[in-house]
């Protein structure tokens, strides 16, 4: 079955560029558009889509606002944010609200094609350069809680490691590069993390490393 997408901007030209790049590609296919997102809320739970390419700055209901009810109302389905700044204060807000990260709005196609994949096939899109700086910039001056949560301590030290270099925005295989190890076993570790941090994926634990003071900004 292709991969099934709901567009969501308030901008129908854009619409149209994001579903002519998408319906080029094989096994692809764009099922519902929206244009704001209350629109998209319900269009989401008529579709079920596999992923949903989410605007921020929409009338109506913001995609922040949307991805929460997304999220929660369809497990399923896995939301993209699209931005036209890298340092958009909304797109945090979308990342803790279940949004399995976030691209610019510049994306080139390629890329853009390569995210919904990763997305679809249950990874995260965590840009090295973008999602810090963000982070960098939403968390400056915060040093974490005085007190770790608990579950932290239920990571072996290994884990601790894979979390801080899922921080830095490595994928497996520059993960196991660093670490010596092999993508499968990266693989296992990134999922033990994840499940120990109760967190839905990669993006949700890059969040939780820098709230809790894990991983410092700028560092």
């Amino acid at each position: 079955m292709p991969i099934s997408v709901l567009l969501v901007d308030d901008q129908e030209l854009m619409r149209m560029g994001l579903r002519m790049i998408i319906d080029a590609h094989p096994g692809l296919t764009v099922v519902c558009e929206a244009g704001d997102g209350a629109e998209a809320v319900r269009q989401a739970e008529i579709h079920c889509p596999d992923v949903v390419l989410m605007d921020v700055r929409m009338p109506v209901m913001d995609g922040v606002t949307a991805t929460a009810r997304i999220t929660e109302r369809c497990s399923a389905t896995r939301v993209l944010v699209m931005t036209t700044f890298d340092l958009d204060e909304h797109v945090l807000g979308a990342l803790n609200a279940g949004a399995s990260g976030f691209l610019l709005k510049d994306t080139p196609p390629e890329e853009l094609v390569s995210a919904i994949r990763s997305v679809a096939a249950g990874d995260a899109v965590v840009s090295p350069k973008v999602t810090r700086r963000l982070l960098d910039r939403m968390l400056a001056g915060t040093t974490g809680p005085a007190t770790l949560p608990p579950v932290v301590s239920e990571l072996t030290e290994r884990e601790r490691e894979v979390l801080g270099l899922i921080a830095a925005g490595m994928s497996n295989s520059e993960i196991g590069a660093a670490l010596h190890l092999t993508e499968a076993t990266v693989k296992t570790h990134v999922g033990r993390v994840l499940a120990k941090l109760g967190v839905r994926d990669r993006v949700q634990a890059v969040v939780f490393a820098y709230e809790n003071g894990l991983v410092t900004p700028g560092a």
